[in-house]
């Protein structure tokens, strides 16, 4: 071991400082899901004939289709374009979760 040993701690952050940064964090993170469950996501296919809401909970709270989405014909193309704008909001509703995440774990340091 080198001369005057392990000082301990991560990088000089005393562990009761790594608790309280841990839960100041935690906190943070419980502000923001909360703020993220308040909104909704929408998206939309098939040059805006299909719209899809999703909200921060990641449940689907409405559909919307256009009288010139519904061809009887090719009811395979309506599935497709209610999937993808599904899809795109929930993509919508991961970027922020991540941006906001993000952002909480950049004040976070582990010292290492």
């Amino acid at each position: 071991m080198a001369k005057g040993g392990f000082r301990g701690g991560f990088g000089g952050m005393s562990q009761a400082g790594m608790m309280k940064q841990a839960q100041k964090m935690q906190q943070e993170f419980m502000k923001m899901q909360e703020e993220l469950e308040q909104k909704e996501f929408t998206a939309k296919s098939g040059g805006g004939v299909v719209t899809a809401t999703v909200n921060g909970k990641r449940e689907l709270v409405s559909v919307k289709i256009g009288p010139e989405a519904v061809d009887p014909d090719d009811v395979e193309m309506l599935e497709d374009l209610v999937v993808a704008a599904v899809n795109e909001a929930l993509r919508m509703y991961e970027s922020e979760s991540e941006a906001s995440m993000s952002k909480i774990t950049s004040g976070f340091k582990m010292g290492l």
